[in-house]
């Protein structure tokens, strides 16, 4: 039954979400079992603690594309943060013109729903809606990020950073922790502008700051660096507070959604795929310094971009591909994946988990132009895509924390036990049954509660 309130009217149904990039449901309920994120518990206590599973690949645009869309990436058509076009060997960075399929932000809207929604990748450029819609990293400038100058002029005044500067960390980590922490304050400071502004139907802020700390500073928070544990800690705290401002604000007819794109572990090695493979005989490339993709070679096999996607030189597709499709190209596929299911550290420890086909993980309308193979590294080696690196696997000393895939959170206030263990597809038709929409048939996700009264 829906809950009444007043003079025995049912308030508005409305949703917010609170989106925090790379928080793993393991580290996030540790420190809820340590009494350290009380407001995080005290969320819990009212509904639901969750993990999750993210995207294959579990890269925040094909996880946040998936979450936005409902779909796999076969339908959304977002497959990593660098692609290529096929038939050529020119590469582009995928932004929102890439994205296909309607948005959650575009149905509510359609459905006359107003709609707050900040920072999220693969929201750049914005698309109309009806609301405001402040894209993500990807944008150049604030100008660029808002979607008109009342939103711009909003977010300067705030002093709005659109993302912390991964740079930084690279020269001097110690410099990075106080910058990192200003972007977070600044974000904060935005999703309470944009909160009073009106009242909103669906509100979504987006918290990139965890991501960074998570990739510069993982590792040292698990071996207890004495400098660096205590201060990711101290961030958590910080988050924690943000999160129960941000309950203080709602009313009994509004549900709170908290929830991560994927999850986080310490890298051990990151993995050149392309290394390995031209080792392997299957990639050539045609000069001695080979940099990017323009390098490679129409006589090879295959090649791979971030991070683990496998592509064959088939013939039509790629630029001077020569393997037919039929039995030409599933020889070929089937001995490729058995040859990168072999690949071992230093050690002589096996590095991937399991290589799937690209049609047994995508459909869609744009399926043709996802990988062949994709790779799932067990954690702690990270596949990369770079050209003519020396050696297979390397440990870097800046970036020293990766995603995982089954590692994510999701928190529903008022919903004290989930139908099912949730994919990270299934919450845009949640919010869409919470707030009375009709969920288009073309999603793969379903509903996680069944019904609009959460």
């Amino acid at each position: 039954m829906r809950r009444l309130f007043g003079r025995g009217r049912p308030r508005r149904p409305r949703v917010v979400v609170v989106a925090l990039d790379g928080v793993p449901y393991t580290y996030a309920r540790q420190l809820i079992d340590q009494g350290e994120m009380p407001n995080l518990a005290a969320i819990e206590g009212h509904g639901s603690l969750a993990q999750m599973d993210t995207s294959v690949p579990n890269v925040s645009s094909v996880a946040w594309a998936s979450f936005m869309t409902g779909s796999n990436p076969g339908k959304h058509n977002i497959y990593g943060f660098l692609d290529r076009r096929p038939g050529t060997r020119d590469t582009f960075i995928p932004t929102s013109r890439d994205l296909h399929g309607r948005t959650i932000y575009e149905l509510l809207s359609e459905s006359g729903k107003r709609v707050f929604s900040m920072n999220v990748p693969l929201t750049y450029p914005s698309r109309p809606i009806n609301g405001i819609l402040i894209g993500d990293f990807l944008s150049p400038n604030i100008e660029k990020a808002a979607p008109d100058t009342e939103t711009a002029a909003a977010l300067q005044r705030i002093g709005y950073v659109i993302d912390a500067d991964p740079s930084r960390a690279r020269r001097d980590k110690a410099d990075f922790l106080p910058h990192l922490s200003d972007v977070f304050e600044r974000r904060i400071e935005a999703t309470r502008h944009f909160w009073k502004q009106e009242s909103w139907d669906f509100f979504m802020t987006h918290i990139m700051e965890t991501d960074r700390l998570h990739h510069f500073f993982w590792e040292e928070m698990e071996t207890g660096h004495p400098t660096y544990a205590p201060a990711f800690l101290e961030f958590y705290h910080r988050l924690d507070r943000a999160l129960g401002e941000i309950r203080s604000w709602l009313d009994e007819g509004t549900t709170l959604i908290v929830l991560s794109d994927h999850g986080f572990c310490s890298i051990r090695q990151e993995v050149h795929v392309n290394t390995y493979l031209a080792s392997s005989g299957y990639l050539r490339y045609s000069g001695e310094r080979p940099e990017s993709l323009n390098d490679v070679d129409p006589t090879s096999v295959a090649y791979s971009l971030d991070p683990g996607r496998v592509y064959l030189s088939v013939h039509g597709r790629e630029a001077g591909g020569w393997i037919a499709l039929g039995s030409e190209y599933d020889r070929w596929r089937g001995e490729v994946a058995e040859a990168l299911m072999q690949m071992t550290d230093p050690s002589g420890q096996t590095m991937v988990e399991r290589v799937d086909f690209g049609e047994d993980l995508y459909h869609g309308q744009s399926a043709a132009n996802g990988p062949d193979l994709v790779l799932s590294m067990r954690n702690g080696y990270d596949a990369k895509g770079s050209f003519g690196r020396p050696t297979v696997c390397f440990k870097g000393e800046s970036l020293v924390g990766m995603h995982t895939t089954t590692d994510a959170l999701v928190s529903i206030s008022g919903v004290q036990e989930l139908q099912r263990r949730p994919h990270i597809q299934d919450l845009a038709p949640t919010i869409l049954d919470m707030l009375g929409v009709t969920v288009p048939g073309e999603m793969d996700g379903q509903s996680l509660t069944g019904s609009g009264d959460a």
